[in-house]
């Protein structure tokens, strides 16, 4: 964004201390037009304008201190009139984005009036990192991430783990390959699922996070192509990128009737052969965020692509536990994992225990070819050496009881999702919403619908979403929903904020 900056340094416009009408820059007519873009999307044109500037500021695309134009030089660049601007300025006043003094002209602030305490938690796991929490709104509703509580069964694993931990003490604790009870647990569970699995084809990992991570350095260097869907979980991204990767992106839909297709074993073939890529990271089952399944056919499609163009695929398993339309009793498999009969030596799978059980418990692993594990082994000790002994001889006890603690968590995840489901019905106009047959994610029915919300029209109500954008070209104009797994007060407050605020932009 072009700024004409001052030639001098900063100075008060008032006297004594540092105040509000500090000005760091001007913000041009001609800035203002390409800051603020197509920016009249109904209704009062100067109630548009406002909430435009508004956004900016919320963006961080306006930074606080800045002159903006004067009401005339503003109305002449947009082409209204100068009434129109007037009354955004002083709509931008009365909500405390903006203060004017004679002189001085307008400049650009952050509400201060408002009361705050301490925020409950600083946000984490699927929202993107920042600083500390300094405040929020009292009034927050929080949907920044996809997190829930640990079912019942997790704090008698735990005391079943601490049983089993003396027999552990006589040693250093650090395992780079991981407990060898915790990866004949994995390898029999893959085995179980259909893909024969032997203990020295898995590594544990400090979470998924982890082993994504670990991969990427291992396998990526500066200037290699990855693919991935688009789009497609965030972290994973931002560890091939920090590998130096350069992301090709695959666009996926949610197979929906009138949607894009889940995915496209003709496209992806396509892919593959024009850009040779070194890695490709696919999340198979209930994909972050379209939710949709790679079917038994599509699977098989990825494996034969693979070997034929000698790429390594990662396939991320981290939700396939979490189907939310299958018995109770049932080991909760919609499809067969996308290694097969696990002979493919290019099909590497990540899974995890964070979303499965729970996302205080950092253990995930790796199952590949045992020539890349032991590479993976090496390249994990500049970062943790080993993952903790007792996280993993808890997942070692809730692996052998996983029946019923992802009864217990699929249950919970059920009533969740149904509680959604039922706020947006109550709260949209005509009631359309949809989630996907799993526990994350689950995004409102509005965003689904045929029109876009200009991203420069933030809703006016208190409800908190810092969700960081799924596409490998990093658009604005596609951000990830909202997640929708807070405690059911906050989603209480915050669905009909979120149809108030769509009702607001899609008019």
């Amino acid at each position: 964004m072009a700024l004409e900056t001052p030639p001098r340094s900063p100075v008060p416009l008032g006297r004594g201390a540092v105040t509000d009408l500090d000005v760091h820059r001007h913000l041009s007519p001609t800035a203002a037009v390409r800051l603020l873009g197509r920016w009249h999307a109904g209704g009062p044109a100067y109630v548009a304008l406002a909430d435009s500037v508004r956004a900016a500021v919320l963006a961080g695309t306006l930074a606080p201190h800045t002159r903006l134009p004067s009401e005339r030089d503003l109305a002449l660049a947009l082409g209204v009139s100068r009434t129109t601007t007037a009354a955004a300025y002083r709509r931008l006043r009365e909500l405390g984005f903006a203060r004017s003094r004679t002189g001085a002209g307008t400049v650009v602030v952050l509400p201060r009036g408002d009361r705050r305490r301490p925020a409950a938690r600083t946000a984490g796991g699927d929202a993107p990192a920042g600083g500390p929490a300094v405040g929020a709104p009292v009034d927050l509703a929080d949907l920044s991430q996809a997190t829930s509580a640990a079912p019942p069964g997790l704090h008698a694993a735990y005391g079943r783990a601490l049983e089993r931990l003396p027999a552990y003490l006589g040693g250093g604790g650090y395992e780079p390959y991981g407990l060898a009870a915790l990866r004949e647990a994995v390898a029999a569970r893959f085995t179980e699922r259909g893909t024969p699995t032997g203990p020295e084809q898995v590594l544990v990992t400090t979470g998924a996070q982890h082993a994504i991570t670990t991969l990427a350095r291992t396998l990526l260097g500066t200037g290699d192509r990855a693919v991935v869907q688009s789009p497609t979980y965030y972290h994973a991204m931002e560890a091939m990128r920090g590998a130096g990767a350069r992301l090709v992106a695959l666009p996926v839909g949610d197979g929906a009737a009138g949607s894009a297709p889940g995915f496209d074993v003709d496209l992806f073939e396509s892919t593959l052969r024009q850009v040779s890529p070194r890695l490709v990271y696919l999340v198979p089952d209930f994909h972050n965020p379209t939710g949709y399944t790679l079917t038994p056919d599509e699977r098989a499609g990825v494996r034969e692509a693979a070997a034929r163009h000698r790429v390594t695929v990662v396939g991320d398993e981290t939700l396939v536990d979490l189907s939310l339309d299958t018995p109770a009793d049932d080991g909760g498999d919609v499809a067969p994992p996308l290694a097969g009969d696990g002979t493919s030596p290019y099909v590497v799978t990540v899974g995890s225990a964070s979303k499965s059980f729970w996302g205080g418990l950092r253990v995930g692993w790796v199952r590949a070819h045992p020539d890349l594990v032991a590479r993976l082994a090496r390249t994990r000790q500049s970062a943790d050496i080993a993952t903790a002994v007792l996280e993993q001889l808890a997942v070692v006890e809730l692996l052998g009881d996983r029946t019923a603690v992802l009864a217990q968590r699929r249950s919970a995840l059920r009533a969740q999702r149904d509680l959604v489901l039922g706020l947006l019905a109550d709260a949209s106009r005509n009631g359309a919403s949809r989630c996907p047959p799993a526990g994350y994610p689950c995004g409102p029915g509005w965003a689904r619908r045929s029109r876009t919300p200009s991203p420069r029209r933030p809703p006016p109500t208190a409800c908190s979403s810092r969700r960081p954008h799924l596409h490998p070209r990093r658009q604005r104009d596609r951000p990830a929903p909202p997640d929708l797994l807070a405690p059911a007060g906050d989603l209480e407050r915050a669905v009909p904020r979120l149809a108030a605020a769509w009702a607001r932009v899609a008019r």
